[in-house]
């Protein structure tokens, strides 16, 4: 582990150590986060996310920073996205349960109320699988085109606000990567498995957890950089 390995790792700690350390600063991030759920799924998508792609960027070039890597512009773009996380979270807890009972499945509604039961844990399956086979591709696709977006802009914030070259973007994607790992091989073998064990949590915890798992994709990203480089 070399120094910048160390480095990173203690200010990743320090952050997050005082909500651990002290329950006031732990109660007041609950209560803050029921009452604006949209302003705390911003922060922190923008931050653990983008320190996931801060990760990524370190497996792939050895560095933590790289000119032009545009960690600003994409920690805005992580908030906004966090924003349409935040909404398909609502949306998806809400609607599928209904749907099952729709569909003549018992106690489905009741099921995400009570304990863990099997019920609960299919209920919970279910709205993963919801969320990430008809949310999760838009919302990769659309991070892909502003992440490449940065990148040819410099990384500035300037660039940021240029116009997106949509369809000069969306032509050169390497569409092998997106669909054959990206979405054939995260969504169902991590995502789906990964948010069923989220909407199992308190809804307090939900969006926490899934910008916990940002980290992850960061790394999910930069394995998928390196198979487009090849």
């Amino acid at each position: 582990m070399k120094k910048q390995d160390i480095i990173f790792a203690l200010g990743f700690i320090l952050v997050f150590l005082p909500f651990f350390l002290s329950q006031a600063i732990f109660d007041f991030y609950i209560e803050f986060n029921k009452a604006h759920g949209m302003i705390t799924s911003f922060v922190k998508f923008a931050i653990l996310a983008t320190i996931g792609e801060v990760i990524g960027l370190r497996l792939r070039t050895g560095n933590f920073y790289q000119k032009g890597f545009g960690i600003l512009p994409r920690a805005i773009v992580w908030g906004f996205l966090g924003l349409t996380i935040k909404l398909a979270f609502v949306i998806f807890a809400k609607g599928t349960p209904i749907f099952l009972a729709y569909l003549g499945v018992e106690g489905a509604i009741e099921a995400m109320q009570g304990p863990f039961t099997m019920n609960k844990l299919l209920v919970a399956f279910s709205i993963s699988a919801a969320m990430n086979l008809i949310y999760a591709p838009v919302m990769m696709t659309l991070h892909k085109i502003t992440d490449m977006h940065i990148v040819n802009n410099g990384g500035t914030l300037a660039g940021l606000l240029k116009p997106i070259q949509m369809t000069n973007i969306f032509v050169n994607i390497n569409w092998d990567v997106q669909w054959n790992f990206v979405f054939k091989k995260t969504i169902p073998f991590f995502w789906i498995p990964a948010h069923t064990v989220t909407f199992l949590l308190p809804p307090d915890f939900q969006v926490l957890f899934a910008a916990l798992l940002g980290i992850v994709l960061g790394v999910l990203l930069a394995i998928a950089s390196l198979k487009s480089s090849k």
